[in-house]
Parts: structure tokens; C-alpha cells; sequence
């Protein structure tokens, strides 16, 4: 796990923002470290997962600043510690729709431990010059930011790898299992999805 986390802090994802590594201007102190230490709670927690869920990239009300994928700090706020929040300007931290409609999913199905969740490009794609923003990974930083997740898939040797949105499938190539993505309507279907493949053992 060390070299995982390690090489999350070193890598350079094209023009993304590397949650692990950067401090932007609404970060607490230390915010790059404490995501990391969230990120590492989290895998500890979920060593005996069986299931990686893998989205698309780190957005700008989740990840940027859980470092978790498909997690807000009002996640976080609800697990409680170790996790913290890394927001200096929202005192009730940020919360992302598409991570709500995941968990509460992982929560029906008792899942929430059995699941990591995971991003092919697990960094923050934002728009140019609007940090709060989020836009489509390029094809470089897809390549780049799977490199990453390889290195979870072999650490972890999960019995079976998800898809979630097309992006995500894409970047894992034929034969993946998919579902669709829980963004822009996609709750139920999604819903639907993971439960029927999570059902299955």
C-alpha cells in the first residue's frame, strides 16, 4: 500500500489537480497529507473487499477533497474518525450527488466494506481556470491515471472488477463488467445495476 499511496503524491495526471500532492486555496493546512490518510483508512478498512467499483475521475464536490472516490466529506463526516474533511470554507463540507446515490446503494446491499470504490483517472479534471469545476479526462490522462489503478487491481486481487460509466469502461477494455453511471439520471439504473451483480456470489 505505501508504493500505492506513494506513487498517487508523485504522479502528474496531465493537467489535473492532484489532491494528494497540491494544496488549493479553500484547503485546510496539510489538506494534500490528510486526503491521503483518508485514502489509506479507507483501503484499510476494505482489505477484505472483493469488489472494485471503478468510476471515471476525482469531481470537485467528492474526491478533490475526501481523496476518496465516489465520497464527499459529508460521507466522511457520517463514518467519522480517522476521516476529515479538508474544505477550510464549508463548515458542513461538500457533498457530491453521484457519491450519495453509491453509498446509499453500497448501504442497501450491507456492501459498504465488501467495495472499493476506485477512478481511472484518480485525480481532479477541471476546467481551465475554474478549480470547482469538473470536465471529461483526455485519453493521456486515462492512460496516465490508470497506471494507478493496475496497482490497486494487483493488490488487491479482487474476485471482480466494475465499470461504472462508460469512461471507466473504456479505460478497462473488453470483457468488463458494467453499469451505468449514477450522474444526470442515472440513480436507478445504476441502482439496479449493482445490486443484480452483487447478488450474484
Amino acid at each position: 500500500m505505501d508504493d500505492l499511496l506513494a506513487g498517487l503524491a508523485a504522479a502528474t495526471i496531465g493537467d489535473t489537480f492532484n489532491q494528494y500532492a497540491a494544496q488549493g486555496p479553500d484547503d485546510v493546512a496539510g489538506a494534500a497529507a490528510i486526503r491521503l490518510a483518508n485514502l489509506r483508512a479507507y483501503l484499510v478498512d476494505r482489505r477484505d473487499a472483493d469488489v472494485v467499483c471503478v468510476g471515471e475521475a476525482a469531481g470537485y464536490q467528492g474526491m478533490r477533497w475526501s481523496g476518496i472516490a465516489f465520497t464527499s466529506e459529508r460521507d466522511l463526516a457520517g463514518w467519522g474518525p480517522p476521516y476529515r474533511p479538508t474544505s477550510s470554507t464549508r463548515p458542513r463540507g461538500w457533498s457530491e450527488p453521484s457519491g450519495t446515490i453509491v453509498h446509499r446503494t453500497l448501504r442497501t446491499l450491507a456492501a459498504e466494506h465488501r467495495v472499493i470504490l476506485w477512478n481511472a483517472v484518480p485525480t481532479h479534471p477541471h476546467l481551465p481556470g475554474r478549480p470547482l469545476s469538473n470536465r471529461r479526462p483526455r485519453r493521456d490522462e486515462i492512460e496516465a491515471g490508470v497506471v494507478h489503478l493496475r496497482r490497486l487491481l494487483a493488490q488487491v486481487a479482487p474476485a471482480r472488477v466494475i465499470a461504472v460509466g462508460r469512461v471507466a469502461e473504456a479505460a478497462l477494455g473488453a470483457g468488463v463488467v458494467h453499469v451505468r453511471h449514477p450522474a444526470n439520471g442515472g440513480a436507478a439504473e445504476f441502482a439496479r445495476g449493482l445490486t443484480a451483480i452483487l447478488g450474484e456470489r
